[in-house]
């Protein structure tokens, strides 16, 4: 409560943390949706089951469908996946494949020890929206 941007961000943390669904995907959807809607983020997030009938496809068989039926061109993934793509695969279908790596950007905690990845909760807290709406926009690097 003594974060300098906590009156701002807990009524929205509070607002997903009350959020009433028994269904793990739809407060985790609920929740995504939120935050990207507070940092004014205007990709539309599609659920792959929408889009294709692909659920006997697992891992990159299963992303491959779905770049596919969405006849994408270019496939970004979190930095943390990057041993479980195919560049080649993902060639072979037209697809460029790329991965983010975000920029870590301290910012003062509570701590002297700057802690980084935290939580999104923690960056919302700590800095401004329209500082983090720049680093989410400008501090990542496609690998």
């Amino acid at each position: 409560s003594k974060a300098p941007y906590f009156k701002e961000v807990f009524p929205l943390i509070e607002d997903i943390i009350r959020y009433e669904d028994d269904n793990l995907f739809s407060y985790l959807h609920y929740s995504v949706c939120k935050i990207a809607s507070l940092l004014n983020i205007k990709t539309k997030i599609i659920i792959s089951s929408s889009v294709s009938d692909n659920e006997n496809l697992k891992g990159q068989d299963k992303v491959l469908s779905i770049c596919k039926a969405l006849s994408a061109s270019h496939y970004i993934n979190a930095i943390g996946g990057k041993e479980l793509y195919s560049e080649s695969d993902f060639a072979r279908e037209g697809i460029r494949l790329s991965f983010i790596q975000s920029h870590v950007e301290e910012y003062r905690q509570f701590s002297t020890t700057f802690v980084p990845w935290l939580s999104i909760a923690d960056v919302l807290m700590f800095n401004s929206l329209d500082a983090v709406r720049h680093s989410v926009k400008y501090n990542y690097s496609l690998v």
